[in-house]
């Protein structure tokens, strides 16, 4: 219902400029508000026929936090490029006990990492498994949004945890659902783009490695890090995004075709951890930034794809501060070039609903 009284506003033809604008403001919060209301009660999103004619639906992976400006900023660039973001599902195995939204103590250790017992059926199970295809259901496209650390038993070479309590920051919850999605999506040849922690559940799904802590990382060569990918954090002060310059590696790929340029500038930052090495994996690695005479992979694709990437930055945090005129918004990559990366999305989304619906009636 708050989607369709939005849409009904911003059709209005008669407001000059700046009300129109405030009007799409509108439209997205309370679209906005209707999408925090459904993930609130559970969502029971139903899978109908696609058409290239019909609205563009683009899923975003669950969590449980939807307060979290790394899902509000991701709703807020879809509705800004077009698609209607729709919250999946939280996809939960068969026969795993879970106290409401949240998998039950006995599978995780003290740290709350998903034990390695669990985390060895999660990587072998099939979609038979889980109620992973009745949460994607016949959504278009599947991002896959910021947050916590991976389990490292989830690794292919499964690892202990970093050891660091001011880092410790773990879901094992959220890592079975965006695990068993991600397996799915790719499995499906669904259209993908993964930011931040998305890129790496990408990346270990394939059976990356991931460098657990940059700073551990530097230093455990001697090396004292300067922080490029996050900001130090600072007592009773907000922890920004830190902006740096990403260089692409590959013309022959999705990131070219996106960025349009041989160097990506001032993208959002806010990561310690990042991928170690894609090497025997399916991923290419197709961008990534020089840091203190290391390249840390930015940007990785899965090119037996149609379209699957991840970055480990925030192209929507970037669209965010622009609608809303932060003061630092000019320290960030500029509006129409972080809109690339939603409407590529969007556009390959479009695709792929028109290509599943021409299936369909041929069928």
């Amino acid at each position: 219902m708050l989607h369709v009284i939005a849409e009904k506003i911003v059709n209005l033809q008669s407001f000059t400029h700046n009300t129109l604008h405030i009007m799409k403001t509108i439209k997205t919060w309370l679209l906005l508000a209707a999408l925090l209301t459904v993930s609130f009660y559970g969502n029971s999103q139903t899978a109908t026929p696609a058409s290239a004619d019909s609205e563009v639906r683009i899923g975003i992976a669950w969590r449980a936090d939807t307060d979290s400006e790394f899902y509000t900023n991701m709703v807020r660039a879809i509705i800004e490029a077009g698609g209607t973001p729709v919250m999946l599902e939280q996809v939960k195995p068969y026969g795993y006990a879970v106290d409401s939204t949240t998998l039950t103590p006995s599978y995780t250790d003290e740290q709350g990492v998903l034990l390695p017992q669990f985390a060895d059926e999660i990587k072998t199970m099939t979609a038979e498994g889980s109620n992973v295809a009745e949460s994607v259901g016949t959504l278009s496209a599947v991002v896959f949004t910021g947050g916590e650390d991976i389990s490292p038993t989830l690794l292919r070479s499964p690892e202990a945890w970093h050891g660091i309590e001011a880092e410790k920051d773990y879901n094992a919850t959220r890592d079975v659902s965006d695990y068993l999605t991600m397996k799915y999506c790719i499995e499906q040849d669904l259209p993908v783009m993964g930011m931040c922690r998305g890129m790496q559940m990408m990346s270990v799904v394939s059976g990356a490695t991931v460098v657990q802590d940059i700073p551990t990382f530097f230093a455990s060569r001697g090396i004292s890090y300067s922080y490029l990918h996050r900001n130090e954090s600072q007592p009773g002060q907000y922890r920004d995004y830190s902006p740096h310059d990403v260089a692409v590696a590959e013309k022959a790929s999705l990131i070219y075709n996106i960025a349009q340029s041989d160097t990506i500038c001032c993208v959002p930052s806010w990561h310690h951890q990042c991928v170690g090495s894609a090497a025997d994996t399916p991923l290419t690695v197709t961008a990534y930034t020089e840091t203190q005479g290391t390249d840390i992979i930015e940007v990785v694709e899965r090119q037996d794809k149609t379209f699957c990437i991840g970055l480990q930055y925030h192209p929507e945090a970037a669209i965010v501060k622009h609608l809303d005129g932060a003061d630092n918004a000019d320290d960030f990559m500029d509006y129409a070039t972080a809109m690339r990366y939603f409407t590529a999305l969007v556009q390959q989304a479009r695709i792929h609903a028109a290509e599943k619906e021409n299936k369909r009636q041929q069928n």
